[in-house]
């Protein structure tokens, strides 16, 4: 990008004496995360001042509040704008969502086992006395909560679902980058404003065009803000020269569209954080940025601005990703532990011809995740038959560092996937990953992809229990019963999710995202409303695994065997298998009896089949939106909490153990045949019916990936996971002796970084029962 100062200044792009990357890395972790009240003093303070007015025009002028009052800076050595917080990564409420589990957890959020915040006192005291009395019984969580019919709050009893985004912004989605980085915040302006000359009343066009405003003074308040700091007599050369730039290209985005890929990665940055202030929701990710911005990497290209500034605004970029982190309640951080926001990126994959589409951005992304090595951005890398060797290579190299980034999904199961949907060949090919492993069509898609868990496992432990004191019970019996009640509370988990879904259409509209999703503006609709091309919701079955290893264990050892009756089985059960015979019992099933994830045709294909019966039997119910429910098949980390759902099953799991980790992994540590065999069971499950994402953790040595010749063999077992149909696959390359060293001195491991599900944390930041299960994974070689 030719600089827009006199030609007598050195070019901005050459004045940085040396790579700040490092030090701006150790300022961001530099202080424990605090909570931070601002932008729910200054939501509540619009709140006050707009009652009576429509929802979404409330939000709207709360945004705006914030963009036009939120205390800003510019950090030392940032060349990209947009803080969310002037402390690094604070936690921010959403009072208006849900004021109530902060109040409980105000005194322990400190001190908990995981994802501790920092409370101040006097923080403490204005939430007690102004924002818990103003959002008591007019939050969503109100809302929902009196909606909720009586079978749905039994079925959330029976341990069965559990409803998710009940107490926060739902993301979970991608806007469309592109519209705004082609063309700008003015074309967008205008465009609201021709649908506002032919429909005055909408609220929906009134509210988008005020935060779209707000957005454009808040890129002023950065330009005057980094033309006071250039002004500093303190400030050293080079650094005015930057900040004076700075300030030039703010004004300039506010009305104009990108020239240059620092100006693209500005404004793809200051949107991302306008839509945290918007709606404060998890997994606002940005799909494929190697795609959309490779454009505007070739014009600075051309116009030769030095790669050692490229790598470093994108690393500025890469670094800031890692700033905004959630805050969610203690129960949630057990279902979601350690994830920090879901800023996920897509690289590679099919275009829309067909053919597969990397770019020298796309080696750049990963060549740089190489150096800075932080659980965000959270790539992913889509693979398919057509990959370039060179960057499968580039690929496993990443992998081999130990972070589990990036992860793989396959075009081979997704495309298809999507295309049973409805969506159109171009939208599916151009898919993307929003959250953990959520797929989705970037800029056309509102899915609400997690917005319930139903716990499979469960469902069989009542089964059994229902059956205990049948004498005419059989495995054909037992097994429809299994059917019938996964159908009876599907119908009810659509029931719930609908709820929370018109929650959000009720309390969180949000016209900024929605003004930058397809069709929205078209409709004259927010997401929430249905307005978008498509509209999905996802609900995660989980415990397909264990589903399969109990159920071959009972077919086995009560109907085929004969070694003890049903009722004694379920007695030992009940009783957690206590005692020697029952420990003896225990064993037996662990040891003796075949496991999912060790290739036995019968054992895998019962997975399948339940999943398979499980995802058909969702996909018939629509939302309140006009779309269809998608099935899931990942746990993120929620495969702990709901095993402390569950008593002992007949796969030997003692009660209340963890589930299997991920979603479709094996039980940890009983895929005994190598991960081949652990492809070839997954391999069975119909893939394409998770549309809405499915898991698959696989654990190696470090050795495995050692030299050219490990990594050639990776690079083969990667093609076999493509050709095999399976969705997704991640891996951690740690060491045991590693991990179990990190787990004893904390101190000397602060940059250790792990894949926990479908995102990597820091190891030391995560609980105590979440590192054993990493730990405990099988270590695989090949």
């Amino acid at each position: 990008m030719a600089s827009t100062l006199s030609k007598t200044i050195p070019s901005f792009e050459s004045v940085r004496p040396h790579s700040l990357l490092p030090e701006m890395k150790q300022h961001l972790f530099a202080q424990k995360r605090q909570i931070s009240l601002e932008r729910a003093k200054l939501y509540t303070e619009s709140y006050q001042k707009t009652v009576g007015e429509p929802t979404i025009m409330r939000r709207a002028k709360a945004t705006v509040h914030i963009l036009d009052n939120v205390q800003i800076s510019i950090r030392p050595g940032e060349l990209l704008v947009g803080n969310r917080t002037i402390r690094p990564r604070s936690g921010i409420l959403s009072p208006e969502m849900d004021p109530y589990w902060i109040m409980k957890e105000i005194d322990t959020i400190a001190q908990r086992p995981q994802d501790e915040f920092e409370f101040t006192a006097a923080d403490k005291t204005y939430y007690r006395e102004k924002l818990l009395p103003y959002w008591t019984n007019q939050s969503m969580k109100d809302f929902i909560n009196a909606k909720i019919p009586a079978d749905v709050k039994q079925a959330e009893d029976d341990l069965v679902i559990k409803l998710n985004q009940t107490d926060k912004g739902q993301g979970h989605i991608i806007m469309d980058f592109p519209v705004i980085l082609n063309h700008g915040i003015q074309y967008l302006l205008d465009l609201v404003q021709t649908h506002i000359d032919q429909q005055p009343a909408n609220d929906f066009y009134q509210s988008a065009q005020l935060v779209f405003q707000g957005m454009q003074r808040h890129f002023e308040r950065y330009a005057q803000l980094a033309e006071t700091m250039a002004q500093d007599p303190a400030t050293p050369a080079y650094r005015k020269i930057e900040l004076q730039e700075m300030a030039a290209m703010c004004r300039r985005l506010k009305t104009k569209a990108p020239k240059s890929f620092y100006e693209a990665l500005q404004l793809l940055w200051l949107t991302s954080i306008v839509g945290q202030y918007e709606s404060n929701a998890s997994s606002l990710s940005l799909g494929r940025m190697d795609q959309y911005l490779y454009p505007f990497y070739q014009m600075s290209q051309k116009a030769q601005v030095p790669k050692t500034f490229l790598r470093e605004v994108l690393g500025d970029f890469y670094l800031k990703t890692n700033d905004v982190v959630l805050l969610r309640s203690a129960e949630s951080a057990k279902c979601f532990a350690g994830f920090p926001t879901g800023y996920t990126v897509a690289l590679g994959g099919l275009d829309k011809y067909g053919q597969y589409a990397v770019n020298d951005l796309s080696y750049q992304m990963l060549d740089l995740y190489q150096a800075i090595q932080l659980p965000q951005p959270n790539l992913s890398v889509r693979i398919n038959t057509q990959i370039p060797q060179r960057f499968l290579m580039k690929t496993c190299e990443t992998i081999r560092y130990g972070t589990g980034i990036p992860m793989l999904f396959n075009d081979e199961v997704c495309v298809p996937g999507f295309l049973s949907k409805g969506v159109s060949l171009d939208d599916a090919r151009d898919y993307a990953v929003v959250g953990c492993v959520e797929t989705t069509i970037p800029g056309k898609t509102y899915g609400l992809h997690d917005i319930a868990l139903f716990n499979l496992l469960r469902i069989m432990e009542l089964a059994l229990y229902d059956l205990e004191n049948d004498p005419t019970v059989t495995y054909a019996k037992l097994r429809q019963h299994i059917l019938d009640k996964i159908d009876a509370y599907v119908k009810i988990v659509t029931t719930g999710s609908d709820v929370v879904d018109l929650g959000h259409r009720q309390f969180a509209p949000t016209p900024f995202l929605s003004a930058l999703i397809a069709d929205c503006l078209k409709n004259g609709q927010d997401v929430t409303a249905g307005g978008a091309r498509y509209n999905f919701s996802g609900v995660q079955g989980i415990g397909e695994p264990n589903l399969a290893d109990a159920l071959y264990a009972i077919k086995q050892v009560v109907f085929e065997n004969h070694e003890l009756t049903f009722k004694e089985l379920v007695t030992h059960l009940a009783h957690n298998f206590a005692g020697a015979t029952g420990e003896a019992l225990r064993q037996h099933l662990i040891q003796d009896v075949d496991k999912y994830g060790n290739d036995n045709p019968e054992l895998d294909l019962e997975c399948a089949k339940f999943f398979r019966h499980y995802a058909l039997e969702l996909g018939k119910y629509r939302n309140i939106r006009g779309g269809e429910f998608n099935a899931g098949a990942y746990t993120v980390s929620a495969h702990i909490p709901l095993g402390e759902d569950v008593g002992a099953t007949p796969d030997g799991r003692k009660a209340h153990e963890q589930l299997a980790d991920g979603g479709l992994s094996p039980m940890v540590g009983r895929d005994k045949l190598g991960p081949t065999a652990v492809l070839k069971s997954v391999s069975k499950i119909d893939n394409t019916l998770a549309v809405n994402g499915s898991l698959l953790n696989l654990k190696f040595s470090p050795n495995t990936l050692k030299g050219p010749a490990g990594l050639k063999k990776f690079a083969d077992f990667l093609m076999a996971f493509t050709q095999l149909k399976i969705r997704h696959v991640q891996f951690n390359v740690q060491s045991k002796e590693t991990l179990l060293d990190a787990q004893k001195h904390p101190e000397n491991y602060a940059g250790l970084v792990v894949r926990v599900a479908g995102y990597s944390a820091f190891f030391v930041d995560l609980n105590k029962r979440i590192q054993d299960d990493i730990i405990r994974r099988a270590e695989h070689t090949l």
